[in-house]
This record gives structure tokens, C-alpha cells and sequence, in this order.
């Protein structure tokens, strides 16, 4: 049996072998079991999948072994690398809700606490965290809240006025009532005011309209990363002249931003806003690693497609059209470097999960234990493959040994239909 307490026993970097996936998340769940269980552990941790298919593979196993765990995403920008258009505005709400998270915490707090990310999302850099301090508004049902203040916090975080609301970062005024949706929530609100009261909270579907459920509590974090008050705006003026010259003829992001207006893309240029951009590291100074099974390849190829797009921005460069302005800042200003990432984990405690046994003379290795399951890839393979026969003599084989074998289904249909098929083939014994 594994000894939980060897994860993280010092920091450097330790192998997590043979842990194929599902054993990392029921890893997470005995550690944290552990910790709640009076054995000390570094606590929060952050998690790096190689991709977002992967956490929601990884959120989705921690939930089952571990429902109690505290888990918060943070996905990356869903646009390309130097592109013209912004992150959607569910994602940004994700992420901002994410960072708001962090920085709420207690630093003392222990408890176990779980951040997970993709390679892309970790070699982003993030505004600072003293952006996001003092940018939460709080109110409960009966306090005092003004729908003038309401409003002026919504419009200077980064919220979209319209008419209805429809997803995260929008708000509506109609009268006594606010419609708001707020960041990475699941449905929006409806703010009934009584004078400069805030009367009531109720959550309602958007498409009908109609009331879901009743609240006590209004929780708002920004939606957006960049916050075009007087010093940002200013900021970003000088930083663009001191990157990219004078400017000269029309420059649409230059004249939306020096105006006060969100101009499509913008956050490409995000380290002009700011003094200095952290990165999660940042936001999480002391906290454990894992490394998802070929994360540090996923991080190669994200650099060398974030550098394809900077050299052919640049390329673009002295076209003459309006459309082809652009001008991109160079990627280690928005991006770490691999070199930068190997610096920041060596600081750390590290645990690299493979699926494979570890190789001879491996330095610190923790044996989890897990094998990987028969995917049947072989059989289907071949022209003729016979995959149910193949999985029929694959059960009969494991019951011969003595062993279990659990067979499950998307749904209920397609588990009778493929216990169906199973029996055709000469598996018996199958209950539900």
C-alpha cells in the first residue's frame, strides 16, 4: 500500500509512478482524507492537467472519491495567442472568480484546498494580485446597498449592461430591480430594492424567467482582467509609445483604450495595464505541485505555437492597412518561459504522475500502485477484430484468476445493450 505521507516529504521533484489516471484523483482524496484526519499536509495544492479535457476528467474522479473537497478551476484563455478578439466572457468570469478565491484565503488556512489548471493556463501571466483586492462586493438580503453603487461597481469591473441577461458579466436595470449574472455562477440574480435596501435575492432561469430559488447572500468579483480607471489607462498610453514608437495614423486599440473603451482583444496587451503581471505561482507562493502525465510536453508546444503567432504578427508588420496593425508584445512579456518554469519548481515540492512503472536508478519514486486499463486498441485495430469476443475472453480470464470485474455503461440503456452483446459472446453471470 502506498505511504500518502512520502507525497511532497520534501521539496524536489518526486515520481508518482505507475498512476494512471483516476489514481491521481483517489491520491488527492486519501491526502486529503489524511489531513483532515490530524496527519499534517501541504495544503493548497495545485494541480496541472495538460489540457481542459483532462480537468474535467480530474474534477469529475475527485468528486467521486472525494466530494467534500474543496476544488477550484482555473481554465486558460479560450482565443489564440496574439489574437484580435477578447477571452469569452464565461471563461474570464471563471478565471476572476478563480484569482478572487485565492487571494480571499486565509494564509494560515490549511484546510485541503485543490486548484486545478492546464499547462496553458500556468505559463500565462496574471494581473497582480492587488488588482483584485477590495474588488468584491458583498451585501446580504436587508442590508444597505444602493442601487447607484450597485451599478457603479458592476460598470467599473468589467459587466455588460443590456437588456436581459444571459450569461456571466452581464446586468440589466429595469426600475427597482437589478438583473445581474455573476462571474462563473450558474445562474444569474434578481435584486429586488426597496429604496437604498437590498430587499431580496432570488437566482431565476433565464430563459424563463422564472424564480429558482431564494438567497441570503450577494458574493461579486470582477469579470474582466483589465480595469480601465485613470492610472491603468495612463499606464497603458506610455507603455505602448515605450514598446512601439510614437503612434502615428489610425491605431483603433489605442484610441479605444485612451478613451476609456474596451476594445476587442485587449487583453493581449495586458502587461501595459499593470505595473508588473505575476503568474499563479504568485497567488499561491508555498503551495505543492503535481505535473499531469506529459504536462512538460504540452508546455513545449504551447510555447513554440505562442512564438509561431508573435513572429507572424510581426511579419504583418508595415502593411499600411488599418486592419493589419498590430502590434504584439514579445511572448516572455505574456508568457513564462521554460526556463522560468524550471526555476519556480525547483523551489518546490513536486510530484510528476506517469501511467508507467518507473525506469532503473529513478531518483525519488512513490510507487502508487495502479495499472492501466485494456482498452482493446489492439483488437480494433485489426480488420477482423473480433472486440467483444476479445472482451469476453478478457472477463472470463480475470474471473479465472479470482478476480472482480466491474462493467459500466453512459446510461442504463446502453449498459443492457452491451450486457446484451457480452452474453451473445459467451459472458454469463452479469448482474446489475
Amino acid at each position: 500500500m502506498i505511504d500518502i505521507g512520502k507525497i511532497f516529504s520534501e521539496k524536489s521533484r518526486q515520481l508518482i509512478a505507475n498512476a494512471p489516471e483516476g489514481v491521481d484523483a483517489w491520491l488527492l482524496s486519501e491526502l486529503a482524507a489524511a489531513s483532515v484526519g490530524g496527519v499534517p499536509g501541504p495544503w493548497p495544492q495545485i494541480f496541472v492537467c495538460r489540457d481542459d479535457a483532462r480537468v474535467a476528467r480530474l474534477t469529475a474522479a475527485l468528486g467521486f472519491f472525494k466530494p467534500d473537497l474543496e476544488v477550484a478551476t482555473l481554465p486558460a484563455w479560450d482565443c489564440l495567442p496574439y489574437d484580435r478578439v477578447s477571452p469569452h466572457r464565461d471563461i474570464l468570469s471563471q478565471r476572476v472568480a478563480a484569482l478572487t478565491r485565492l487571494i480571499g484565503r486565509d494564509a494560515d488556512d490549511s484546510r485541503p484546498f485543490l486548484l486545478v489548471t492546464t499547462v496553458n493556463a500556468l505559463i500565462q501571466r496574471l494581473p497582480p494580485r492587488d488588482a483584485f483586492r477590495g474588488r468584491v462586493l458583498s451585501r446580504s438580503a436587508g442590508e444597505a446597498l444602493a442601487p447607484d453603487e450597485l451599478t457603479a461597481f458592476l460598470a467599473g469591473n468589467g459587466y455588460l449592461r443590456s437588456d436581459s441577461v444571459s450569461e456571466p458579466g452581464e446586468y440589466a436595470v429595469r426600475g427597482g430591480l437589478v438583473d445581474v449574472f455573476p462571474a462563473a455562477a450558474a445562474q444569474p440574480l434578481r435584486l429586488d430594492f426597496f429604496g437604498d435596501e437590498l430587499e431580496s435575492i432570488r437566482s431565476f432561469d433565464p430563459l424563463t424567467q422564472r424564480t429558482t430559488a431564494k438567497g441570503r447572500e450577494l458574493w461579486l468579483s470582477p469579470v474582466s482582467e483589465v480595469f480601465l480607471d485613470d492610472a491603468a489607462i495612463e499606464r497603458f498610453r506610455s507603455g505602448y509609445r515605450e514598446a512601439f514608437g510614437a503612434v502615428r495614423g489610425e491605431d483603433p486599440l489605442y484610441e479605444a483604450v485612451s478613451a476609456g473603451r474596451p476594445h476587442p482583444g485587449m487583453e493581449h496587451w495586458l502587461p501595459l495595464f499593470y505595473e508588473e503581471l505575476e503568474t499563479l505561482f504568485d497567488y499561491l507562493p508555498e503551495a505543492p505541485v503535481w505535473l499531469d502525465h506529459q504536462a512538460e510536453q504540452a508546455r513545449d508546444v504551447r510555447l513554440e505555437t505562442v512564438l509561431d503567432f508573435y513572429q507572424a504578427r510581426q511579419s504583418l508588420q508595415g502593411g499600411g492597412l488599418a486592419e493589419q496593425v498590430y502590434k504584439p508584445l514579445p511572448p516572455e512579456r505574456l508568457y513564462l518561459t521554460a526556463a522560468a518554469w524550471e526555476e519556480v519548481l525547483s523551489r518546490r515540492s513536486v510530484a510528476q504522475l506517469s501511467p508507467f512503472a518507473a525506469p532503473e536508478q529513478q531518483g525519488r519514486v512513490v510507487d502508487a500502485g495502479g495499472r492501466g486499463r485494456r482498452d482493446f486498441a489492439d483488437v480494433r485495430a485489426l480488420p477482423d477484430g473480433r472486440v467483444y469476443e476479445a472482451v469476453g475472453d478478457f472477463i472470463a480470464a480475470e474471473q479465472d484468476a479470482g478476480r472482480r470485474v466491474l462493467v459500466t455503461g453512459h446510461t442504463t440503456g446502453s449498459l443492457d445493450r452491451l450486457a446484451h452483446l457480452l452474453s451473445e459472446h459467451g459472458v454469463s453471470g452479469l448482474t446489475p
